[in-house]
């Protein structure tokens, strides 16, 4: 996309136990900054992140360190599944958890209580309000992977970044 007219991204990825650690999880992270900041050129205003520990936390605050950093007027928008989403959290992933919050320009609350297909229809809210998909996916066979059918269903654009699967 070159005419750069706005438009929307939203994020999916494994959760911290499917990631990697070290230097590989370094490059991960410039990996999806480096997405970002293409998305950002491309014309993307907006980002749209699940809540979801491991890759939604770690690429919304990629989104609120480059509007910080480099002074973009980018949105961010967190999109939770149910109202108490987030209150199992302690310590560190709480602080982080929290401060997406606070940082967000909005938060989308889509459920008042938990119910079994939560997940799946806060996927698709951000894929009926995004134009792109960036995924960090190691197995297919997962929530990220029926994400990212799902996006390619609805036509959206993807960037699809791929990592080993850990086994732990």
């Amino acid at each position: 996309m070159a005419d750069n007219a706005p438009f929307s991204v939203c994020f999916s990825g494994h959760r911290p136990e499917q990631l990697p650690v070290g230097t590989a999880m370094q490059m991960l992270r410039r990996r999806l900054l480096d997405e970002i900041e293409s998305a950002v050129r491309d014309g993307a205003d907006t980002f749209y992140t699940g809540m979801a520990q491991g890759i939604d936390i770690l690429a919304a605050e990629s989104v609120l360190s480059c509007r910080r950093k480099r002074c973009l007027p980018l949105r961010l928008i967190a999109v939770r599944p149910y109202a108490n989403h987030g209150k199992e959290l302690r310590r560190t992933a709480l602080y982080r958890y929290n401060s997406i919050l606070e940082g967000a320009d909005e938060v989308i609350v889509l459920r008042e209580a938990y119910a079994r297909s939560c997940y799946s229809e806060r996927n698709a809210y951000m894929i009926e309000h995004s134009r792109r998909l960036i995924a960090v996916v190691g197995n297919m066979q997962s929530g990220t992977g029926q994400t990212i059918r799902m996006a390619e269903k609805a036509g959206l654009e993807l960037r699809i970044l791929k990592i080993a699967p850990v086994l732990r």
